[in-house]
């Protein structure tokens, strides 16, 4: 039996999700669209194994197949981000966020101190926000980008840390448009004494494909979702030296998680396999170029982006010269069939729920076929909607009859 058959209304509604996807332009920097491979792993019967534990260290029979998967995922990992022989690999944690935790759980101690990017500057929840369990648990001190020109400013990066000596520093980043020098980042972490970790969720595709600078082999851990552009499922890898491995394989299992999700194991081998070839390595180099084609685009017709530009996928754009709010952008753009996020720009005067800036990502529409051209179209529609809302209406049935050219 079929799930048309078994749950129509369910059916109905993924089939509806489909059409919207299908019908509109995906410009979450954080969302991208999985192969068929990876959905065929994803809903594969994979799902009905329970794995509690490690290859070969199972707590239940009939695990051999699925320890092949996880190893195989695991060796994939390993050659894709070029991992020396003394680094380690664990696909188990079930996203970004678990990972992160875990790997503070496994190597902090309560109240130890972390530097991080601030939230309202472009960094993470999970990197010592007040409101997530990173930012309670331990003492969190955040650095933040220049006011002038928006970028990071390692100077002050080293100053802050002399000063609060942390246990940990980190270097992630989700609404950061320029490359990151992460030699810098290792350096300073060296200087205090502090395990360096990369949080590199957003731009792992372009690091396994050569466009972005490698956290690895210099920093200590690594971490990375698998959804964004490495264009895998929803899951996360951590990397890390040999010599934080068992404490950090300790705080996935038994400290936070029982059985991992081994169908999405196995997707993510999938999407590892799909990324290690030539045509991979063509498409993150074409997400950066279409990031740059649109940040021109959105700037000719008169837009304000953070740090003027973008090295990676990601544009920020700050909103507060125009007549209009982060909340409302998002609104207007998503009526004309153009879906964004909100987001809070550097210094941002507004409140995160209504911030001054939207946030754009060019992985989906890369994927979906979209090049330079393309980029200077979807930058006329944004200025038109943002300019008079009135003309979402209008908009939306020309992304309608756009997007039919470029099918999921």
């Amino acid at each position: 039996m079929t799930l048309k058959t078994t749950d129509p209304q369910i059916h109905g509604l993924i089939a509806q999700e489909k059409k919207r996807q299908s019908e509109t332009l995906n410009l979450i920097a954080s969302e991208n669209f999985a192969s068929k491979a990876v959905m065929e792993a994803t809903g594969s019967v994979l799902a009905n194994k329970y794995s509690e534990g490690y290859p070969r260290r199972r707590y239940y029979a009939g695990n051999a197949v699925i320890d092949e998967v996880e190893e195989l995922a695991k060796d994939r990992a390993r050659k894709l981000f070029r991992l020396p022989l003394d680094w380690h690999v664990n696909v188990q944690a079930l996203s970004g966020s678990p990972a992160n935790l875990a790997v503070f759980a496994g190597l902090l101690e309560p109240k130890d101190r972390i530097m991080a990017l601030d939230l309202a500057h472009g960094g993470h929840l999970t990197h010592g926000s007040p409101v997530n369990q990173s930012g309670k648990n331990y003492q969190v001190f955040h650095y933040q980008v220049s006011k002038k020109n928006g970028r990071l400013d390692y100077n002050n990066i080293l100053k802050l840390a002399d000063k609060v000596k942390p246990r940990m520093i980190i270097s992630g980043f989700t609404a950061y448009p320029r490359s990151v020098d992460f030699r810098k980042f290792h350096d300073i972490a060296q200087k205090v004494g502090a395990i360096s970790m990369a949080d590199i969720s957003h731009i792992s595709g372009l690091v396994a494909a050569g466009v972005h600078e490698s956290p690895i082999p210099d920093f200590d851990v690594v971490t990375t979702t698998t959804h964004k552009t490495l264009r895998g499922p929803r899951g996360a890898i951590i990397m890390c030296k040999d010599r934080y491995a068992s404490s950090i394989d300790k705080a996935i299992f038994p400290g936070a998680q029982g059985g991992p999700h081994e169908n999405s194991i196995a997707a993510i081998a999938v999407a590892l396999k799909e990324a290690s070839g030539a045509p991979f390595i063509r498409y993150a180099e074409q997400v950066v170029k279409n990031a740059k084609a649109l940040a021109k685009a959105l700037q000719d017709f008169g837009f304000r982006l953070v740090t003027d530009g973008t090295d990676t996928h990601l544009i920020l754009v700050d909103l507060s010269s125009k007549n209009i709010g982060g909340k409302q952008a998002q609104a207007a753009l998503e009526e004309a069939g153009i879906v964004t996020n909100k987001n809070m720009v550097p210094y941002d005067s507004k409140s995160p729920q209504d911030p001054s800036g939207i946030r754009l990502g060019t992985a989906a529409l890369t994927t979906r076929g979209m090049k330079e051209r393309e980029m200077g179209k979807v930058a006329s529609w944004i200025t038109a909607v943002l300019t008079d809302p009135s003309l979402a209406s209008t908009v939306r049935r020309e992304v309608k009859k756009f997007t039919d050219k470029f099918p999921i």
